[in-house]
């Protein structure tokens, strides 16, 4: 029997008994046989009010509302006095959660806007005077913070600045959180986001933005909303494999790396695309985007995109890096992504270097498997860096309390010598279709002076070859990796949290022994990995998989710097120095010359701040100059 996560089973076994089975715990979502769009449209509102519901059936008779079940009653219109009464309960209280407090008292705000007592909705107004909740520092930060800022402020117009926890008018408020909405939207169209592909964060950035589109009482910033939501949705379309994003990703964590389904981002493709079962518990904030989910109706050109897959996609993606505040000479360092997907599995990577100095995966090999709940479903090298300094270019907390207060916040393996997690300014990644070279040039002194790649206990097969090569095969890829130096196997620590005195996170590690995932350790510091990956249809056995690869013309060094020179199984000639551009088929790799985007699906100029998107006979063109969509059907 599959092993579930911890996190699945316990989700499952708390669900309300005698209620119908939860989708996260039940059987795949099979493809839309009835793909026309009111069939389609009926079942994405269904499986929105299955959201709803799995929340209004968790209430307890007798126990208080949870936020969250409140808000549920508000969207259906129910018990609006025990609400109120609730409301006034909740906000008696000292508040906390800055802007993650904001966003849901915004839809208590605007949801109840008819239905909250007048005691109520004063309560509630006052909050945004007496709580100061914090902006932030990161792109999900501001992007919750200003919107449901500009939101609060267009629901309370024409009030002064002694009635705001900014200290300024309703008006100062709406232009501040207007100017920065537009000028992040900018940026995001002309230069890449920064926080691409993440794992969960893509509900901070998917939320504020359907907010904007069902309540902004300006017509632009509901189109914009609108917008970025098709763009943001488009993205995650074009970068999954059978609806599980995978790699490469600006933020992530320790589960969602290795354990690719589960993440917030299967909760959206669950909920657009149908295409594979939601994480447990919705996802934790799957409710707060339910909420409104009636206001948004999915293009059909981005549904297609994530289920209709007859060919293999290369896409090309210009995106950018975190803001560096010091010790760097470029402010937004602009990353290369490559995605390859075909049926049996998917390739990823960015160029290598920093990209977010945490939560960063950098590359993968990901797998299709039937059921991806619970299984580890990926293959990977990393170098595991922990730099003060590091931390210091992008973060302004004061320096000596930076690495150690990590755990505190949730992310316990930065500072750990085995960690499968994070980017490195001293690793340089080079993907040509399925094929990845991952090259390492570790200065002398450098914490952590080794690299760990990651091999899952759902490969099979796993075989260490005399030639150097390691094969396995995972779902219906065969893989082969190449590490560069020597190396030993370790067992893969996993956590387990506990509750820490006082509040906070405390972790406990965890070994799985031979059952669990292992770590080709190899503590080199000038190294390198190569991974090539094939559909096994592609050969009579894994034993002609092996001949093909031991066949392939291979060579390289460590020293001065690692270099590479391969012919990989799609014929095409590599040579990957360290330091260098890449060299395919005797042409330098220009990456200046990349566009925003490039493939198959969705295409967009640097700079543009358009984006057009295509699967057959249909186009559709989000253009942020003149904030209008155009679609058009082919003949």
């Amino acid at each position: 029997m599959k092993k579930l996560s911890l996190l699945l089973f316990l989700a499952t076994w708390l669900a309300v008994p005698g209620g119908a089975q939860p989708s996260y715990s039940g059987p795949v979502p099979p493809p839309p046989t009835d793909v026309r769009p009111d069939a389609l449209r009926r079942a994405y509102l269904g499986r929105v009010a299955e959201t709803l519901d799995w929340y209004q059936s968790a209430a307890t008779p007798g126990q208080p509302l949870t936020r969250e079940q409140l808000l549920v009653k508000l969207v259906r219109r129910q018990d609006a006095a025990q609400v109120s009464q609730r409301v006034l309960e909740l906000l008696s209280g000292p508040q906390s959660g800055d802007m993650f407090w904001m966003f849901p008292w915004t839809a208590v705000a605007y949801l109840g806007r008819d239905q909250l007592t007048p005691e109520a909705r004063a309560a509630l107004r006052d909050a945004w005077r007496t709580y100061f909740p914090m902006r932030g520092d990161t792109e999900n930060h501001w992007a919750m913070y200003y919107t449901t800022l500009y939101l609060m402020a267009e629901l309370y117009p024409d009030e002064p600045g002694t009635t705001w926890f900014t200290g300024k008018s309703s008006a100062e408020n709406l232009a501040e959180a207007k100017a920065y909405l537009i000028h992040w939207l900018d940026l995001a169209t002309t230069v890449g986001q920064g926080e691409f592909n993440p794992t969960h964060y893509i509900g901070e950035y998917a939320i504020p933005m359907l907010y904007l589109a069902a309540w902004a009482q300006d017509p632009a910033m509901r189109q914009r909303g609108r917008m970025q939501l098709d763009w943001l949705l488009a993205d995650l379309a074009a970068n999954t494999l059978h609806g599980v994003l995978r790699g490469p990703n600006a933020r992530t964590d320790d589960t969602s790396a290795i354990e690719r389904w589960n993440a917030l981002a299967s909760y959206f493709s669950w909920t657009m695309f149908g295409n594979t079962p939601p994480p447990a518990n919705y996802g934790g904030w799957g409710v707060y985007f339910a909420l409104a989910a009636e206001h948004y109706q999915l293009p059909e050109v981005i549904r297609r995109i994530a289920v209709d897959r007859d060919h293999d996609i290369l896409q090309r993606d210009r995106k950018r890096s975190r803001r560096r505040w010091r010790y760097s000479d470029v402010e937004l360092a602009p990353i290369y992504k490559t995605n390859y997907l075909r049926r049996d599995y998917a390739v990823g990577s960015y160029q290598g270097g920093l990209a977010d100095p945490i939560q960063t995966h950098v590359w993968d090999v990901t797998w299709a498997v039937p059921d991806p709940r619970g299984v580890h479903n990926t293959i990977f090298s990393v170098h595991p860096l922990s730099s003060s300094q590091v931390l210091q270019t992008y973060f302004t907390e004061l320096p000596d309390a930076m690495i150690s207060g990590l755990s505190s916040q949730g992310k316990p393996s930065y500072d750990v010598p085995d960690k499968i997690l994070g980017c490195s300014p001293y690793e340089q990644v080079c993907q040509d279709c399925d094929t990845v070279i991952a090259l390492y040039a570790i200065p002398a002194g450098t914490r952590f002076p080794h690299i760990n790649g990651y091999f899952s206990r759902d490969l099979r097969q796993v075989t260490e070859d005399p030639s150097g090569w390691i094969f396995a095969q995972g779902g219906n890829t065969y893989l082969a990796y190449r590490p560069l130096a020597g190396y030993e196997w370790q067992h893969l620590l996993g956590y387990r949290q506990l509750t820490a005195a006082g509040g906070g996170y405390r972790w406990e590690r965890v070994d799985h022994g031979a059952q669990g995932d292992r770590l080709l350790y190899s503590p080199h510091r000038h190294n390198g990995t190569i991974v090539q990956a094939a559909s096994a249809a592609e050969f009579a056995s894994f034993a002609a998989f092996r001949a093909a690869i031991n066949a392939l013309p291979l060579e390289f060094a460590l020293d001065p710097v690692p270099t590479v020179k391969l012919t990989t199984l799609r014929g095409r000639q590599i040579v990957a120095t360290y330091g260098q551009p890449p060299v395919v088929d005797g042409v330098p790799v220009d990456y200046s010359r990349w566009k925003l985007f490039e493939g198959p699906h969705l295409n967009a100029e640097v700079g543009s701040r358009r984006l057009t998107l295509t699967h057959g006979r249909l186009t559709r063109v989000l253009d942020f100059n003149t904030l209008t969509v155009t679609d058009q059907v082919a003949p």
